[in-house]
């Protein structure tokens, strides 16, 4: 049996209320295959620099100031990191966050 610390358990509940909306979920996705889900941008790579804010948006179709609550709740989870370019914000994904905490929750169960 394995003896989990408290911080393993906030750690792994912050991350899953973060995914827990569909929004959310919906752009983690995206996020996992940046090329597959979105244009070539002018300025940053998609997959070394992330995506563009401003993509995310007119992809999900919301207002910029929801898309970017939606960011940091993310960013704050660990889940995403951010990267500015310019006047542009890029969003990059964190795959060994979310290989970690599904982990830690596949062990838990």
């Amino acid at each position: 049996m394995i003896v989990y610390s408290e911080d393993v358990y906030m750690s792994t509940a912050q991350t899953l209320r973060a995914l827990a909306h569909e929004n959310r979920l919906r752009i983690v996705h995206w996020l996992s295959d940046p090329k597959a889900h979105f244009p070539p941008q002018v300025d940053g790579d998609l997959v070394k620099d992330g995506v563009c804010v401003g993509f995310i948006t007119e992809k999900i179709g919301l207002k910029q100031p929801t898309v970017t609550n939606h960011m940091q709740i993310l960013q704050e989870a660990g889940m995403v990191e951010s990267k500015k370019i310019k006047n542009w914000v890029f969003y990059k994904l964190r795959a060994d966050r979310v290989d970690a905490v599904l982990g830690s929750v596949s062990q838990m169960y």
